[in-house]
Parts: C-alpha cells; sequence; structure tokens
C-alpha cells in the first residue's frame, strides 16, 4: 500500500502536498482542543483552589456559596422568575382548583381543598409554604394544621435542623416550631458537599428508603446521583402517625400499585373523605419515580440532564441551576439529543400532554360525581357492608388518578405509564358508580341530583368551606406573624439575605 502511495506521489507530487497540508490541519486542530481542554482544566483549578471564603458544615446561606461560585448562584436565583408559561402551566403563580374545580370535591375534608396553586421555583420554595391557606394560621402554639415535617423539602435549614436537633425531634415538633428557623429557600446545601461540591445527600428518607429495599446509596454513580439529589423531595412520601417520621414506601417497589399495597398493609390513610366517607390516599408528587419508567430514565439520561443543562463560559463548563421546564430552554435541553426544530419537539411534548389530560379532565368529572353519589347513600341511610365495595374502589381510583396528576411532567417523563394509570383509575371510578348506582336503588333512589360544582367557590361552598374566613385569618396571619418569625431569624442569623 504504502510502496503504491509512494509511487502516486512520485508522478504526481501535488498528491503528497495534499497529504501533508491534511496531516498539518489536523496536528492544529489536535492542539486546539488539547490548549482548550488544558485551558478549561487550568480555570476550573484554579476557580476551585482560589475559594474567597471556606464553607463547612451545613451553611444554609446561599449568597455566600454564590461568593465562590458566583455563575451557578447566578442562574439559581432566576428560579425566583416567572415568566415561562407553556400550553400546560409553567413558573407562573395559577390557581389550578380555579380551573379544575372539581378537585375541591375530590379533596373534601383534606387541605388541598382549600388552596393548591401550580409549582413555582426553589426561589419561592419557603414563601409557598407559609402563604398557603394549607399551613393554616398557628399562632403561640396553637392553630397547627401540619407537622414540622412539612419543612422537610423546602430549605437548607431543615438539615441543619436534623443536625442541631436530632432526625427524631425535628420530625415531631409542629409546624410554626420552625417558622424562625426554616427561612433561605432551597439552595446550595441541599445538594453539595461544601469541601468537594460533590454531590451528596443530605434528608435521609431518600437513604433509609433504600436501606429496606438492600441498596447502599453511597454506591451510586455521578450521574445517578444527578437524579438521587432530586429524589430527595420529588418522590411519594407520608408521615407515620405517631411521630410525623418521613417515610417514602418503597418497599415492594416503586409503581403505583406496589405502593398501594404498601399502603394497605400498613392500614395507612392521609384522611377520611367528608362526602364519600373514603379512607383516602393523598399523592404527593412521584416525579422520580414515573421519571425512571420513562424513555429518558431508560436510555441513562438524568433529572439534570434536561431541566439543568450545561452551560459554558470561557474555559467553564457547568450547570444551569435554574430549574424548570426543559421547554424553556429547548435548545440546550431537547435539542442537544434530538435533531428536529423546537417547534415540533415542543409540539411532540403537547400532544403527549393532551392525550393524557383528556383522560384525567374525565376522571375529575366522573370521580367528583362518585363522592356526592356516596354521600347521597349515606344519607339515604346506607350501612359499611353496603358501601364497602365502592369505598375500596373510590380510594384505588383516587390514588390512581393523584399519582399521576401531583407528578411534576408524568405525562412526558412516562407517556405510556401515566395514561395507563389514568385509563386504571377512569375505570375503577366507573366501577365505583355502578356499585353506588346498585346501593341507592335498593334505598329508593332513581334520580339523584347533582349540586353546582362549576366554579371553584361553588365547589368550597357545597362541601363547607368558608373560605372568606379563612383568607382573612390567612392575610391577617401573613402580616404580622410572618414578620416576627423573620425579624427573629436575622437576629439570630440565620436569615442574612435580603428576601
Amino acid at each position: 500500500m504504502f510502496k503504491k502511495l509512494a509511487e502516486a506521489i512520485k508522478r504526481k507530487p501535488i498528491i503528497g502536498w495534499g497529504i501533508f497540508a491534511v496531516v498539518m490541519v489536523g496536528v492544529f486542530a489536535l492542539g486546539i482542543l488539547a490548549a482548550s481542554i488544558t485551558e478549561r482544566r487550568a480555570e476550573i483549578a484554579t476557580l476551585y483552589n482560589n475559594k474567597k471564603i471556606e464553607i463547612t458544615g451545613i451553611n444554609p446561606h446561599n449568597e455566600e456559596w454564590g461568593i465562590n461560585y458566583p455563575r451557578e448562584y447566578n442562574t439559581w436565583k432566576k428560579t425566583a422568575d416567572m415568566d415561562f408559561k407553556s400550553k400546560h402551566l409553567g413558573n407562573m403563580p395559577e390557581d389550578v382548583l380555579e380551573s379544575r374545580p372539581e378537585m375541591v370535591v375530590l379533596w373534601a375534608g383534606y387541605a388541598f381543598s382549600r388552596d393548591y396553586s401550580a409549582p413555582r421555583g426553589h426561589m419561592h420554595a419557603v414563601e409557598d409554604v407559609r402563604n398557603t391557606l394549607r399551613t393554616g394560621c398557628p399562632e403561640n402554639g396553637e392553630g397547627d394544621m401540619q407537622p414540622g415535617t412539612c419543612w422537610t423539602c423546602k430549605s437548607p435549614d431543615v438539615p441543619r435542623l436534623m443536625h442541631e436537633k436530632g432526625i427524631e425531634n425535628y420530625y415531631k415538633a409542629k409546624w410554626s416550631d420552625w417558622g424562625a428557623e426554616v427561612v433561605n429557600p432551597i439552595g446550595c446545601a441541599d445538594c453539595h458537599d461544601p469541601v468537594t461540591m460533590n454531590l451528596t445527600i443530605t434528608r435521609p428518607a431518600v437513604i433509609e428508603a433504600f436501606q429496606r429495599q438492600g441498596k447502599d446509596i453511597t454506591q451510586a454513580t455521578p450521574q445517578e446521583m444527578r437524579s438521587l439529589v432530586c429524589a430527595q423531595c420529588h418522590v411519594e412520601y407520608y408521615f407515620t402517625k405517631d411521630n410525623k417520621y418521613l417515610t417514602f414506601p418503597w418497599d415492594g417497589g416503586m409503581t403505583v400499585e406496589a405502593m398501594e399495597k404498601y399502603y394497605d398493609e400498613a392500614e395507612f390513610t392521609d384522611w377520611t373523605h367528608a362526602l364519600s366517607k373514603t379512607p383516602m390516599l393523598k399523592a404527593q408528587h412521584p416525579d422520580y419515580e414515573i421519571f425512571l419508567l420513562g424513555p429518558h430514565a431508560q436510555r441513562g439520561l438524568s433529572c439534570a440532564d434536561c431541566h439543568m443543562p450545561y452551560m459554558s463560559e470561557g474555559g467553564i463548563k457547568y450547570s444551569n441551576h435554574q430549574v424548570m421546564s426543559p421547554l424553556k430552554n429547548v435548545a440546550n435541553t431537547c435539542q442537544t439529543c434530538h435533531r428536529d426544530s423546537e417547534e415540533n419537539l415542543k409540539n411532540y411534548v403537547y400532544q403527549y400532554q393532551d392525550k393524557a389530560l383528556e383522560i384525567r379532565d374525565r376522571i375529575e368529572q366522573e370521580l367528583s360525581k362518585a363522592h356526592i353519589m356516596a354521600k347521597t347513600a349515606w344519607d339515604k341511610g346506607a350501612d359499611d357492608k353496603e358501601m364497602a365495595a365502592s369505598l375500596k374502589l373510590l380510594r384505588q381510583a383516587q390514588w390512581r388518578w393523584d399519582f399521576a396528576v401531583a407528578s411534576h411532567g408524568a405525562s412526558f417523563h412516562a407517556p405510556v405509564e401515566t395514561q395507563r394509570i389514568l385509563a386504571h383509575s377512569l375505570d375503577k371510578t366507573m366501577l365505583a358508580q355502578l356499585e353506588l348506582q346498585k346501593v341507592l336503588f335498593s334505598h329508593g333512589v332513581t334520580d339523584m341530583q347533582m349540586p353546582d360544582i362549576s366554579t371553584k367557590d361553588k365547589a368550597q361552598a357545597y362541601i363547607g368551606l368558608d373560605m372568606k374566613t379563612l383568607k382573612e385569618k390567612k392575610d391577617n396571619w401573613i402580616k404580622t406573624v410572618v414578620p416576627q418569625w423573620l425579624e427573629k431569624a436575622k437576629k439570630e442569623g440565620k436569615l442574612t439575605a435580603n428576601i
């Protein structure tokens, strides 16, 4: 081969010069690449080795981390933005009960019937949990609607409190006990080791859940950690009855059926429905569990790949910490893998969502009707034995509906699984109605009139909520009690940022 090449070059010297030029271009390109890599590594090393302040222990003050890592910090601050609206939600405030009033009936007797808004960015986490009607208006040790555990995913002050007070003492406290303690929004110390900056787990519940499955989370790969730090909070969970200990129901698996079996065997109930008297389960936000069942997770992607895409500045490559919908930044998220237009990629997502939400809307109409049918049956004198089959189906139907809709992005993360869950919910809802019709007919009810629940106000009035009084009390509490919490936190040095 080389002999033939030499003869060709001898006959036509230009071939040799061409080969020489190609080789030189290749060498030059490799040199540039090597220089870029060396420069980037040098800049990263310089940044890391010349930190302006030392951060040790559990430091919840995000602004101090920002002194050393300004790029990440400046993108994190953008989680305060409320400027994005996709076809279905975004990072803007939105009253979900206003647009879907049947949910008020579905949660009758539970705090979610008072207030349920679309989630905003991490910067709003502490503010939103204070301001929601679901936490009530506790003052002077009285009036707590929620346990202290409800703060767990809202702030890096939580791992600090767990360290200072003990995990069990933190969980069993009242929600208001930590009002002047949990003041810094979700940030750096929630996910990073301050010395190495490696991703780390700061909430014990996820470690304990894997341990009960016989898995050692300390052996997780860096790519797995890019999802596991999210799984500290974006999961299904419950509080044990005795000490409100935060627990993930994963012992038998992470599917909707496996977790339902876990709750059934534990005879666990979140609340008893105010209308149907059904022992209910409330799904939280099983984002991680549903994500694992979808195509992106099964191809090795992590949460951060899409929700925290990489950015470059000079020789530095870093993650964008404005955690939010990938549809805000399709060029840096979807299009890094999918060679298609932004318009097409968004439309694919909307098609998944539209199909799932079509089933969801039907369930909410029929399931709310089923709860009202059950109330009518009780009112007509039905007994526990007559109602047992219906209540079991109502519990199962609503658990599946809630599991699918409470998860942020479920219809995209795992579209096939989400539609399967919703289909089963609708099936069980209709079976519950058939059972209830038998009970109603046996008590002489052949034509049941449905109440008007066409708006949030009408639905809340129907289930007996005095929303005017609840809102007035909450508004006054926000104006009087919250400033006291913040003043105390600033005085004690727990809140140093101007937020």
